[in-house]
């Protein structure tokens, strides 16, 4: 599914796009578009294994979904998220992974990215739209405290593996 939004940064205007790849099913469809993500996706998440495509389609299954920002044909942002139900907030959009190409940062494509997600959670009837970011990344951090989100807890973790 594309859509397109018309997005002027400064002086600088783009045409964006976005794919969305909302299942499983839908991944295997558009295997050529997360082929044009992988490098994208990697400049976040360089751990991935070898063969992306199933790894992504497994994370799909699992009910997270795909969104890419595009320009024509390239990839230039890419998100996957998924619905959250909790106790303490109730229904959330929780991104696990919100990545700009680095050859096309601030020129706004994140802020495209986030601001569409925020749309959906909207519509979705969410009450939080939410991420982890790992504490290194400081650049990114300065964006999120831009988009008006805020710090509200510490994320515990032990590794299993």
């Amino acid at each position: 599914m594309r859509g397109s939004l018309s997005l002027t940064v400064g002086v600088m205007a783009a045409e964006l796009g976005l794919v969305k790849i909302d299942s499983a099913d839908s991944a295997a469809i558009e295997r050529d578009w997360l082929l044009r993500a992988e490098p994208v996706h990697r400049q976040l998440r360089d751990k991935l294994p070898a063969d992306y495509c199933a790894r992504i389609v497994q994370v799909l299954a699992g009910g997270a979904r795909l969104w890419l920002a595009t320009e024509g044909q390239a990839v230039v942002g890419v998100a996957v998220w998924r619905l959250v139900e909790n106790t303490y907030e109730g229904r959330r959009l929780y991104v696990d992974d919100l990545v700009t190409d680095t050859a096309a940062r601030s020129r706004g494509i994140g802020r495209y990215i986030l601001s569409c997600l925020e749309e959906k959670a909207r519509s979705l009837g969410c009450q939080v739209l939410a991420l982890d970011s790992g504490t290194q990344r400081e650049r990114a951090h300065q964006f999120y405290f831009r988009f008006g989100m805020t710090i509200s807890s510490f994320c515990f973790r032990k590794n299993l593996k």
